[in-house]
């Protein structure tokens, strides 16, 4: 098996990969401090949105130096619970024919519990 091994490499010690050609996002430092006096740094893409806390490797809640953390600029998107996606794909009046054949196939026995 000695014979066999690779030599002059030393696997998972260097990556085979090059930087040649890779354009880097451009990115912002962004500082926060948490009540235990500790300061430190999150580096975030240009673009990204930065949250006003951020936890601190003393477990304690740290907050963003700067002031605000999202940009008010952009609206915000309403969240969606699973009930809007399904009203978006059926109307209530295909809703209830689903219901009550579903109600019909149970009450006659024809569903039954998965086993495990």
């Amino acid at each position: 098996m000695a014979e066999r091994s690779l030599r002059g490499m030393k696997i998972g010690a260097y990556s085979l990969e090059s930087d040649v050609g890779v354009a880097f996002v451009e990115r912002r430092e962004e500082r926060y401090e948490c009540s235990n006096g500790h300061t430190f740094y999150v580096t975030y893409a240009k673009d990204a949105e930065t949250p006003q806390f951020w936890e601190c490797k003393c477990g304690q809640k740290a907050e963003l130096v700067r002031g605000g953390g999202t940009d008010d600029s952009k609206p915000a998107k309403p969240q969606r619970t699973h009930w809007d996606m399904l009203l978006e794909r059926r109307d209530i009046d295909e809703l209830q024919v689903l219901l009550d054949e579903r109600l019909e196939l149970l009450r006659a026995g024809k569903l039954y519990k998965r086993r495990r």
